[in-house]
């Protein structure tokens, strides 16, 4: 009998193909109430985002304006101008982020560094779950818009970086991810990342809409504006 986790894998495009793709090149927009908050009110608009699919590593550009790009690797965050030069970089950029609360303001380093490893945990879900070190097990189903969604409850290692170390992913009954719960470490949030206008791409089947909203204990806040929307235009699969 297939698994939660064998159904979910085969939804998204499965793990063979999966295993053949090093790079995702995406054009998306990122908005988002969280983002005014922080003090960053202008959006993120049709941005080209390159992820490794191996390892935790991003580039975006422009960032955080024309000229420049944000780059995201080993555990260190820099924001460089097109031609190389660096301008701003920070080592451990999690650590910057100690004592915050959730009106405290971010700076750009910050900012990239939020970004960077959402988006690759996103475009990297479901098949990170098969990661070394991460565990996942099946919860008990969910009812949801006239909807049973299945749970998966998973655990990521600290060599992960994400939102926090234990979330809980929802899928239809086609496996496809309908929402994610987590708490938001750095940025004092409890979300729900709701996915919408799931599409395929070179074989991975992505969500091209995905919104966030506060989550209480009554369930997700709905009417609340978004505190982070994201629109993907496009992913070319390499």
């Amino acid at each position: 009998m297939k698994t939660l986790l064998d159904l979910v894998l085969d939804a998204h495009g499965g793990l063979d193909r999966w295993r053949l793709v090093g790079r995702l090149n995406i054009r998306l927009s990122v908005s988002g109430a969280l983002f005014r908050l922080k003090g960053h009110p202008d959006p993120l608009n049709d941005v080209s985002v390159e992820v490794a699919t191996r390892s935790p590593v991003v580039t975006t550009a422009p960032f955080p304006r024309a000229g420049m790009r944000g780059h995201f690797a080993d555990d260190r965050v820099i924001i460089a101008s097109d031609e190389g030069l660096v301008l701003e970089e920070r080592a451990e950029p999690r650590a910057s982020f100690a004592g915050h609360v959730r009106e405290t303001p971010w700076d750009q380093l910050q900012r990239l560094y939020f970004i960077s490893y959402a988006i690759w945990n996103y475009f990297t879900t479901p098949f990170l779950f098969v990661a070394p070190g991460v565990e996942s097990r099946e919860s008990e189903p969910h009812q949801e818009n006239g909807e049973t969604w299945r749970r998966l409850v998973v655990k990521f290692p600290p060599s992960i970086p994400t939102h926090c170390a234990e979330q809980t992913f929802y899928f239809d009954e086609k496996g496809l991810l309908q929402r994610i719960d987590y708490v938001t470490d750095i940025a004092g949030g409890v979300a729900a990342h709701y996915c919408f206008d799931h599409k395929t791409f070179g074989g991975i089947v992505f969500p091209t809409l995905r919104r966030v909203v506060p989550r209480t204990p009554s369930g997700p806040r709905l009417t609340s504006p978004s505190l982070i929307l994201l629109r993907i235009h496009d992913v070319a699969v390499a």
